[in-house]
């Protein structure tokens, strides 16, 4: 079982990944009536609505297995909510990061798998 501490290393390791490829960290635990956003990141007008989940190397469910049909349902409806309080015009994306944390003594201790587009506005 990963523990909260873990969830926010996982979500640093993918605000600096964000970063280094030139996204300004627009947000972090965006919140709405219809959920949470864990990173809102922004390139030029490129809106990264990014959900970050941390597991263990072993876990029965994968990262981004965990991010179903209602997640994804309340991800869009939370990033609709925060680009309407906005009032600009973006692109968006919804991307999802998944973080491993590899067994003690392994070098580096966790591993990222950022997955670009990892599902649609409207499916």
């Amino acid at each position: 079982m990963i523990d909260q501490d873990y969830g926010k290393i996982g979500e640093q390791l993918t605000a600096d990944y964000l970063r280094r490829y030139g996204f300004l960290i627009f947000k972090t635990n965006y919140h709405s009536r219809y959920g949470e956003i864990d990173i809102v990141a922004q390139k030029e007008d490129l809106l990264l609505f990014v959900e970050v989940k941390t597991r263990a190397l072993y876990s029965l469910v994968s990262p981004s297995e965990a991010v179903d049909a209602p997640k994804r349902r309340r991800i869009r409806m939370t990033a609709l909510d925060f680009i309407r309080k906005t009032g600009e015009t973006y692109r968006y994306r919804f991307d999802v990061c998944e973080v491993t944390v590899l067994p003690e003594g392994t070098s580096p201790r966790f591993r990222l798998n950022y997955i670009k587009g990892a599902f649609l506005a409207d499916e």
